[in-house]
C-alpha cells in the first residue's frame, strides 16, 4: 500500500510538471501597466469646500510620483459642485476646486503649460437618479502622459 502512494504521488508529480511545459511563461501572460498612459482620477471634497482633505492630497502626491518618469503632455482638470445651493456660488466654488488640485499638480513638479483648468458648477454635476451628492463634490483629473 506504501508503495502505490508513493507511486501514486512520484506520477501526479511528473503529471504536474508535463503539463506546467505546455503552458506559456507568466511574463507573456502578465503585463505591468503602463503608469506613461492616459490615466483619469477624482479629487472629492467636503460640502462646501475647496481646500484638499488629506486623502486628496496623498492620492494627488501617489498620481505624481507614479508619473515621476513620464512626460506629462496635457492634464484637463474640470471642477464640479453639487446641486444644493444658488448656481453662481456652485460655479465660483467649482473653480476654486480646480484651482486649489491645479496648484497641488502645480507644487509635486507637473508643468503648468500642459494644464487645461474649467469648472462647471452644479451644472457639470448631474448624475442619474440615487447618486449621492457627495459623489458630485469632486474635481476631475485627466492625464495625457508619454515615457521619457
Amino acid at each position: 500500500m506504501k508503495t502505490i502512494r508513493s507511486l501514486g504521488l512520484a506520477g501526479l508529480i511528473l503529471g504536474l510538471s508535463a503539463c506546467a511545459s505546455a503552458f506559456p511563461e507568466r511574463g507573456t501572460l502578465v503585463t505591468v501597466p503602463d503608469d506613461c498612459a492616459a490615466q483619469r482620477f477624482d479629487i472629492y471634497f467636503a460640502e462646501n469646500a475647496d481646500t484638499l482633505t488629506d486623502a486628496a492630497q496623498t492620492a494627488i502626491a501617489l498620481t505624481a510620483s507614479r508619473l515621476e518618469g513620464c512626460r506629462i503632455q496635457s492634464v484637463q482638470v474640470l471642477g464640479l459642485a453639487d446641486s444644493t445651493g444658488a448656481t453662481g456660488a456652485n460655479q465660483a466654488l467649482s473653480e476654486r476646486r480646480a484651482a486649489a488640485v491645479v496648484r497641488a499638480l502645480s507644487t509635486a513638479g507637473w508643468p503648468a503649460p500642459a494644464f487645461e483648468v474649467t469648472a462647471a458648477g452644479d451644472t457639470g454635476a448631474m448624475a442619474a437618479p440615487g447618486v449621492e451628492e457627495p459623489l458630485r463634490r469632486r474635481t476631475e483629473v485627466l492625464v495625457e502622459a508619454t515615457p521619457l
